[in-house]
């Protein structure tokens, strides 16, 4: 029998607070060990309970939603992070990706969309909707990639692999990569698997902010290859 997704919800709000765990007990599968009020509060408690994921609002006290994901993401590392706002803003899901966050979703999702967003991000899958990802790449293509950056930070990674790192933080699926290249779903795992070890990033969000960060994505759509 599969274990439950430990889940810890941190949110401010006692009636939305309350709200989740009702749900999420509700659901099967699933078990809340922990409820937060406050940044500092989750982060403790995800260091106590070591949930297999932390349901983030990201207007928190004492530390905001992203300072305490960082917290979380440098000393936890196989805890998850999904990121709750009420706000669709560029520079909210910026800055909780590169705080190490799983996933961004937006508070007036459907109970169903926030449960399968958190199986998604239990099984170590980055939650990225299109139009997020289409934001990412225009708030990174107005930037300067110095060429230096771009091969240090892929040393090593090899053509192939830059492709399927391409294809990732385009939002495409393992399934619609190997269809792309004409690879077997295992063959793309495997250069999954191998990009997240070379590139020291923790699931696929991680992914798809290096490819951003370096230049090998621009918001012009032209990748850059070598």
């Amino acid at each position: 029998m599969t274990d439950p997704i430990r889940v810890l919800i941190a949110e401010d709000q006692a009636l939305l607070r309350d709200s989740f765990r009702i749900l999420l007990e509700a659901t099967p599968g699933m078990v809340v060990v922990g409820e937060a009020g406050t940044g500092r509060e989750a982060v403790s408690l995800t260091l106590a309970e070591c949930p297999d994921v932390v349901l983030m609002d990201i207007s928190m006290p004492d530390l905001t939603g992203i300072e305490a994901t960082a917290e979380i993401c440098r000393q936890a590392a196989g805890v998850r992070v999904l990121i709750l706002t009420t706000f669709d803003l560029d520079e909210y899901i910026y800055g909780a990706l590169r705080a190490g966050a799983s996933g961004f979703l937006l508070k007036d999702s459907t109970a169903a969309e926030l449960v399968a967003a958190i199986r998604v991000i239990a099984a170590g899958e980055a939650l990225l909707a299109p139009s997020v990802t289409r934001r990412l790449i225009a708030a990174f293509g107005s930037q300067p990639r110095p060429s230096q950056i771009f091969h240090r930070r892929l040393e090593g990674v090899t053509d192939r692999e830059r492709e399927t790192l391409t294809l990732i933080a385009r939002g495409l699926s393992n399934t619609d990569i190997a269809t792309h290249l004409r690879l077997s779903l295992a063959t793309v795992k495997s250069h999954v698997g191998r990009l997240l070890t070379k590139l020291n990033a923790r699931d696929r969000a991680q992914l798809v902010v290096v490819a951003y960060e370096t230049g090998l994505v621009t918001a012009s759509g032209a990748d850059v290859t070598g």
